[in-house]
């Protein structure tokens, strides 16, 4: 077969220099069919000589894989195992550990942990490197070896060697599950802000975040006062929901552009009339872990200010990848693009710098052991009559208590009532200003 495939490659490198020299084509054109025959050359003596026998199919795709992953770390080759498994992470579920990675420097860098999974419960962070899989060094892996060997059936065990900044390396025992991931999580906060957590962008993450907005103004009676949308962590997924989950806050204008290497190929998602929460504040959380489509949204209600963006300096994930179906079942993932938000601007190993810089960080109360008297310490206080339940009141307390572990929520939760409140304060005040105004000329 190797010999077959050697004098295909020589016959067409000989055909083609003859009709080169006919046409005068450039030199390089047959520098190419050259490289061919080392490529040839090269597969053969390995068939031959290499100290295990291999495959034909493993040599191919290791080096079709290799001139992929040699572009940017984002293009690689899926055999069909990858594929399927590629198409299951983007309906939302699918079996492993629930950790998005990389490869930086020849190691794997973890972007983030999904939440609700072994890595996540494990306390696996975003910056993390991963060292060793099962004692054995990952360096001179490709990504997708990483991924099949973190991969495994559920309940299996792995353990992994992590590196961390300012730490010295340690050992983290993993059990491998079914990752169901539930994209869209939400909750009413301080009894009138929406909380939106966005874990990834699968299928149909917009219909969820529209569906969490009627159900809080359809529970607090259209006395909603704003939301906070939670991306932290948040690895990304397709482009088309990064987009209508944008178009969801904005009226009109541009959402993201992304441009390939030919300028014709531009292409511009725009948004379409109709705002759901119609004007109320929003605040978007993003950290180091947020990447690629979580990006997109917060760099288009950034650039629209229509969002206050809260937290620390994204990824910089700023590359649109096609996923292009080739013959077998396999694929290929290729980087296509670059994306650019409204105002022009590439994210591309810069990242979205937040409005409000906020770093995480614990709180801790000041105890005034009783030397801090209220009316309600004195003896014989009065009661209020308008103190409500009590278990509602304690649960209040204990959401809280929940909340309180979370600095960085804390602040976007005070960022959106002030936004609320301060709006609420202009637009009282003009109206008043309206109605002297009116009044004066009634009179004259």
């Amino acid at each position: 077969m190797i010999k077959r495939l050697l004098t295909i490659l020589t016959f067409t490198a000989a055909f083609t220099s003859s009709c080169a020299f006919a046409k005068e084509e450039p030199k390089e054109d047959i520098n190419t069919y050259e490289l061919l025959n080392i490529f040839g050359e090269v597969m053969e003596r390995t068939k031959a000589s290499y100290v295990e026998e291999e495959t034909d199919k493993k040599l191919i795709e290791a080096a079709i894989n290799g001139m992929l992953t040699s572009l940017d770390p984002h293009s690689s080759y899926l055999n069909e195992e990858d594929y399927k498994y590629m198409n299951e992470q983007t309906s939302g579920k699918f079996g492993g550990l629930g950790i998005e990675i990389t490869m930086e420097n020849g190691l794997v860098k973890v972007i983030t942990p999904i939440d609700d999974t072994p890595a996540a419960k494990a306390g696996i962070q975003s910056g993390d490197y991963i060292t060793d899989i099962d004692g054995q060094t990952v360096i001179g892996l490709t990504l997708n070896e990483v991924v099949s060997k973190l991969r495994g059936n559920p309940g299996t065990k792995i353990k992994i060697t992590v590196r961390r900044s300012g730490e010295k390396p340690f050992d983290v025992k993993l059990t491998r599950d079914i990752i169901k991931v539930k994209s869209v999580k939400h909750e009413i906060k301080n009894d009138d802000i929406l909380y939106v957590r966005i874990t990834a962008f699968n299928e149909d993450v917009d219909k969820d975040v529209e569906k969490a907005v009627e159900e809080a103004q359809k529970k607090l009676k259209n006395k909603l006062a704003g939301v906070v949308l939670d991306v932290r962590n948040n690895p990304g997924g397709l482009l088309d929901q990064a987009v209508k989950v944008s178009d969801l806050f904005l009226e009109r204008g541009e959402i993201v552009s992304t441009r390939s290497r030919n300028e014709e190929d531009t292409v511009k998602y725009s948004a379409t009339a109709g705002d759901i929460v119609k004007g109320l504040p929003i605040v978007v959380m993003i950290n180091e872990g947020s990447a690629s489509a979580s990006e997109i949204t917060a760099g288009a209600l950034q650039d629209h200010h229509r969002a206050i963006i809260l937290g620390q300096k994204s990824f910089g994930k700023g590359s649109v990848q096609t996923v292009i179906p080739l013959r077998n079942k396999a694929a290929m993932r290729l980087t296509t693009a670059r994306y650019y938000t409204p105002s022009g601007r590439s994210i591309q190993a810069k990242g979205i710098e937040p409005d409000v810089d906020v770093k995480q960080a614990k709180l801790e109360e000041i105890k005034s052991y009783g030397l801090n008297l209220s009316e309600a310490d004195l003896k014989g206080a009065l009661k209020n009559e308008q103190s409500g339940d009590n278990k509602k009141n304690q649960a209040k307390k204990d959401d809280a208590e929940d909340d309180a572990k979370d600095y960085q929520l804390i602040r976007a939760l005070d960022l959106v009532k002030a936004l609320y409140l301060y709006a609420q304060n202009d637009g009282e005040s003009t109206l008043k200003s309206e109605e002297e105004t009116k009044t004066k000329e009634e009179k004259k």
